[in-house]
């Protein structure tokens, strides 16, 4: 597939950092992680975001696959996005069920755990149904994890020695 191997340099790039990210995101909740497993909502959040990046890590590597078409691909996709959104759906039911008074924007915790899961599947889908602008998504769903991840990390960081 033409369109597939024309994002094969993004796909490594992106591949390195999402990795190098998660190893990163790792070693930093395990200085506190007795701290962090103490609190169910961090905790989940904080997997939710690994999640993430590892679909990230997941859809590189398979984008980089010789003679991969666009339909499988798009199904790989969606069957990772869905296992993905599972860690989402666990750090929403977490967040809604912390009703400590501090616990503000649950909504919005909330749809930070969704983001990348969502985009990719949106990807995916369009892959499967034909649509090579399906791609995009999956580079936008990159990026998003990367962004989420940050995020979710410098929060959870920060929570735990508050």
């Amino acid at each position: 597939m033409d369109a597939l191997e024309s994002w094969h340099e993004f796909d490594v790039a992106m591949l390195g950092a999402t990795a190098a990210l998660a190893g990163l995101v790792i070693v930093a909740a395990s200085v506190n992680i007795e701290v962090i497993i103490k609190a169910p909502a961090l905790t989940a959040r904080l997997a939710s975001a690994i999640a993430g990046l590892v679909l990230a890590i997941v859809v590189c590597a398979v984008g980089l696959i010789p003679g991969l078409d666009a339909v499988t691909f798009g199904v790989i996709v969606i069957v990772a996005a869905a296992l993905t959104a599972a860690f989402a759906v666990d750090a929403s039911v977490r967040i809604f069920q912390n009703r400590h008074p501090a616990n503000r924007l649950r909504a919005g915790k909330a749809a930070v755990s969704f983001l990348t899961p969502v985009v990719y599947l949106v990807g995916g889908v369009l892959l499967a149904s034909g649509s090579t602008s399906g791609l995009v998504w999956l580079a936008a769903g990159a990026i998003a994890a990367i962004v989420a991840a940050l995020f979710v990390s410098w929060v959870v960081l920060v929570e735990v020695l508050r």
